[in-house]
């Protein structure tokens, strides 16, 4: 079973060069009006929380401690901003959700602010939904998904921690999270199972990215705030 788009050489190189180079915190805000200023395109990660959206931005960049990781459920209660070289790039890493623990007056206000920055920034190229291997999708996933596709944002699925499944598994979590994406328009039809531990996926999520930005390039959207 095909899980991942095909990627040339060339894609894979260029996937690697992109994320390769110095990558450094730029911001982190807990409100709509603590955003930084839109500068070049940004690919946010969003997820349940303890999904591994931390571990998976420190494998892409090559950096063990770029994003800060925890064995405690729902500690990123912002959203964090990293630049790339260059300012070609910014990953965002968004507060994670579903964390039944917190007080429910924070989730709602960092849930608020999530679907807030989803549906009203214009440098936002994609959305990566990571989606833990072990569990594949859960109803929480939904909300998400929801106003991803209200808003028209081009979103993808990640499968993460794909190394502790078995193979027959993980082909099994596939079939079922590409069968529930086709019934929404604005999702990427393929996805990408990944391991920050292993580093499974990793090369091709980085060509994805590349090719990505290639594109909005080739459309005339180059990569920098709206005048």
């Amino acid at each position: 079973m095909k899980i991942v788009a095909d990627f040339s050489a060339a894609e894979i190189e260029e996937g690697r060069r992109l994320f390769a180079g110095e990558w450094n915190f730029v911001s982190a805000a807990g409100s709509l009006a603590s955003l930084p200023r839109m500068t070049g395109p940004e690919v946010a990660f969003a997820g349940r929380s303890n999904v591994g959206k931390s571990s998976l931005i420190n494998a892409l960049t090559g950096r063990r401690a770029l994003a800060r990781t925890s064995h405690t459920p729902g500690r990123t209660q912002e959203l964090i901003f990293f630049g790339g070289p260059g300012g070609r790039l910014v990953l965002v890493d968004l507060p994670g959700y579903g964390y039944a623990a917190a007080a429910k007056a924070n989730v709602a206000a960092w849930t608020k602010l999530i679907h807030e920055y989803l549906r009203g920034r214009a440098t936002l190229a994609r959305v990566y939904l990571l989606v833990d291997a072990r569990h594949g999708l859960k109803e929480i996933d939904s909300a998400v998904l929801d106003t991803l596709g209200e808003a028209a944002v081009s979103h993808e699925i990640l499968l993460t921690k794909c190394d502790q499944v078995s193979a027959a598994l993980l082909a099994e979590r596939c079939a079922a999270v590409k069968e529930a994406m086709r019934k929404r328009p604005a999702a990427f039809p393929d996805l990408i199972a990944t391991s920050a531990h292993s580093g499974a996926g990793i090369a091709d999520l980085r060509a994805a990215v590349a090719r990505l930005l290639a594109e909005r390039v080739r459309r005339g959207r180059g990569g920098g705030a709206p005048a």
